[in-house]
């Protein structure tokens, strides 16, 4: 038989389809990377793993830092608990195994406790049934914030923080969740 049937165009075309919308739902998942919204590190927890910001000025002050618990689900019924504190000046201490990368990691992520912007759209990947909650103090503004691995968005949001979520893991680099 000769010439091209069309079953053959169409994969091409299903292809530059899918490729386009796996470009689209990057870009809108990159945006939350990029720091979302101004809104204050005051916050509650919220159902949706985010957090419930309080009106303020909506930015921490240049030299953030704080005290805070950190407790993270691993998703099979373990759990671990530890405390941070990350000075103005850079010292890190508590109990948290990479104190030092975890405060490094929240000083470099803008508004690292908001939340995913409500009417934003993000790709529905399961990143795991981990679950993160934080609460205390960072640039003088108290914090209750819930960290998951429910969506795109929720999993870019936990990976810019992962050093404080995950020791050992770089910050924004899509780590894998994996023993705490």
């Amino acid at each position: 038989m000769t010439g091209t049937s069309t079953a053959r165009r169409h994969p091409r075309g299903a292809l530059a389809l899918a490729a386009a919308l796996a470009i689209t739902g990057a870009a809108a998942c990159g945006q939350q990377q990029a720091g979302g919204p101004a809104v204050s590190s005051t916050s509650s927890s919220t159902p949706g793993g985010g957090v419930t910001p309080t009106p303020g000025t909506g930015t921490a002050p240049s030299s953030a830092g704080g005290s805070l618990t950190v407790t993270v689900d691993d998703g099979s019924g373990g759990t671990s608990t530890w405390t941070l504190t990350c000075a103005p000046d850079g010292t890190a201490g508590g109990d948290h195994p990479d104190a030092a990368a975890a405060c490094a990691a929240l000083t470099a992520a803008q508004q690292p406790f908001a939340p995913v912007p409500k009417d934003r759209v993000c790709t529905q990947v399961y990143g795991g049934p981990q679950r993160a909650t934080v609460t205390g103090t960072w640039g003088g503004e108290e914090v209750s914030a819930t960290f998951e691995r429910t969506d795109g968005c929720q999993i870019a949001r936990w990976d810019r923080v992962a050093p404080l979520l995950q020791p050992g893991a770089p910050a924004g680099a899509g780590s894998s969740p994996g023993p705490t």
